[in-house]
This record gives structure tokens, sequence and C-alpha cells, in this order.
């Protein structure tokens, strides 16, 4: 019987099948894991996430595997070097926007003692399960997002609207929005009953 996966994955392409299968939907609680889905998501805005797929790993060497004590120190000189690594997303915005997240991330990590407790905190730490049949149903933001957005937004951070939020809070587990068809929704919690949190 063949599996049954969401219908936004793309037929043939290997590392877009294997990170849904992986990764997408998985509760994550590693800081710099969770700073790399932030940068993977900004850079994500106005590309294909196939794109985002295709560049990661030479997102991760460029950025010193996403380690937001590296990263928050990158100076122009630094910046400018990364803009010529035609193996990245060379946008200025975006990687500048990366480098100012990095010390918004250092900040937070420091007053909540880790970006993970501040991040779940705001989800009350448990994931949102949604019952989603169809790819029409999911929703691009919420209310929820839209709230997380507001906070980061006034603690520095960029590139971190409503919809980004709510594609990282998918990424990181923190809402399940596997279609109920997948064999992924019952792996991470989905139950096909009545009894489910949605994120509005």
């Amino acid at each position: 019987m063949s599996i049954r996966r969401c219908n936004w994955v793309p037929n043939g392409d290997l590392l877009y099948v294997a990170y849904h299968d992986e990764e997408w939907g998985v509760p994550l609680h590693d800081d710099r894991k969770l700073f790399e889905m932030l940068v993977l998501e900004g850079m994500q805005a106005g590309l294909s996430w196939s794109t985002v797929l295709r560049k990661r790993e030479n997102l991760r060497t460029a950025f010193d595997d996403f380690d937001p004590k590296m990263v928050a120190r990158y100076d122009a000189r630094r910046v400018e070097s990364l803009l010529s690594d035609a193996g990245i997303i060379r946008n200025k915005l975006k990687v500048t926007s990366a480098v100012n997240n990095a010390k918004a991330f250092l900040t937070v990590q420091s007053d909540f003692g880790s970006f993970d407790s501040y991040i779940w905190g705001l989800v009350g730490r448990v994931p949102r399960i949604n019952r989603w049949r169809t790819l029409r149903q999911l929703p691009s933001a919420t209310d929820v997002s839209r709230s997380i957005s507001e906070d980061l937004l006034s603690r520095g951070f960029h590139f971190v609207g409503p919809t980004i939020v709510y594609a990282h809070m998918q990424a990181t587990g923190m809402v399940n929005d596997h279609l109920t068809s997948c064999f992924r929704y019952r792996e991470l919690g989905g139950r096909f009953g009545s009894s489910y949190r949605r994120t509005h």
C-alpha cells in the first residue's frame, strides 16, 4: 500500500519528501535548530521552499551551522562576503536580517533562559493539533501567529510577519498541520475524533 502524504509535497522531490517525513511538524526544542528554521523561513519569503531546501547545506556552512553567537558577530565585511556566495540566497535584506535576528535571539535567550522557553511558552508548551482534510483549509496565518509576530517584532526581530511565523510554527511542531489523510498526522498525535486544539 502506498504511503499517503500531504498533497503539497512535490512528487519525486526526494529532498522535499525527506523534509516532510522526518522534520516538518515534529516538535523542536533545540535552540540552534529553532534559530536555523527562523532564518530559513525568512530566507523563503518570495521563494519556494524547494529553493531553500536545495540551498540549506550551503546556508549551514555559510552561517556557521546557524550558531546565533557566531552570526551575531558578523560585520559588514562578512555580509558582503556572504552576498558573493552563489551557493546561498543572496538577498542583502535577508542576510542582514539573519544577523540582526541572531542578536535579538541572544537577547531572548538571556531574558528567558532559552529561545525554546520563550517561543513555546507563547503556545502553552503544547503542540496544537488541527484537523485539516484539504490543502485549501490550511491558513497562512492565525491569531496566534499574529500575536507571536507582534511580540517578536517588539523584541527587534525582522522578517517575522504573521505568515512567516505561522510557517515557523508548522515547521517546528508548534502546530500539527499535516492533513488528516497523511501518515504523519497520526504519528504526530493527530486524531480523527473531536478532541483537538485549534490554532484560531
